[in-house]
């Protein structure tokens, strides 16, 4: 345990005022203004690729992931400085926002072709066409889980044989397992997405995913063995 670095603090502190708005605010629905919604839909907006990062959907939501950012961020940040710490968080909170803009319509035909989809459709006597044109306009995101997954894919690289404690798990793990299957489970959940899931994968994946390339181009030169 390690006091909160200043990003890592500011972060936290922003998301908790942004959640207290999210609730407290009337007239205003922050939530829905800042939710990320596909870029086809009428409901988009370029800011979207931002806010949606800074809003969380329930107290537990946001306090797993206000602690992932604290527990992998305040080392991170520590390593690599706070700039570069600010620059990265908010490089893979877009990543995460955009893989997830092209993933939404593969999204929509699994949900079209699911028990759910195929419900919805009998029960409003609609074509499976148009259950996926409704995925798509009603499609929202929020949530700090992408860009947290990609501090938590530039730990597993700069540090993969820090010990970690899991839950149901008795023994340490290291990182660079850790990490790896987080980001397995998110892929499977993606392509084969489970009724009722609300999880964003593709988020995770896209924040992973570029989380990892920034800690390797900009570690290119300090290359910290995988083993």
């Amino acid at each position: 345990m390690q006091r909160a670095t200043p990003v890592v603090l500011n972060l936290i502190i922003i998301n908790v005022l942004m959640f207290a708005a999210q609730n407290l605010v009337s007239g205003f629905d922050i939530t829905e203004w800042g939710a990320l919604h596909y870029f086809l839909s009428n409901e988009f907006k370029p800011h979207q690729l931002i806010t949606h990062m800074f809003l969380h959907g329930g107290m537990s939501h946001l306090f797993f992931n206000m602690f992932s950012l604290f527990m992998f961020g305040t080392m991170l940040e520590n390593y690599i400085g706070s700039k570069r710490f600010l620059v990265g968080y908010m490089i893979c909170g877009l990543g995460a926002g955009l893989l997830t803009q092209l993933t939404i319509p593969y999204s929509a035909d699994m949900f079209a072709k699911s028990s759910e989809g195929l419900s919805a459709a009998s029960k409003y006597g609609i074509s499976i066409a148009e259950v996926v044109m409704a995925y798509k306009n009603e499609y929202s995101m929020i949530g700090a889980s992408g860009a947290i997954m990609g501090v938590m894919a530039a730990f597993a690289y700069l540090f993969p044989n820090t010990e970690m404690f899991i839950m149901f798990i008795p023994i340490p793990v290291k990182a660079k397992y850790v990490i790896p299957v987080f980001v397995l489970i998110d892929l499977f959940g993606g392509i084969n997405p489970a009724p009722g899931d609300n999880i964003g994968h593709f988020a995770h994946l896209g924040g992973a995913l570029v989380g990892f390339l920034l800690v390797y181009f900009w570690n290119k030169t300090n290359r910290k063995t995988f083993y």
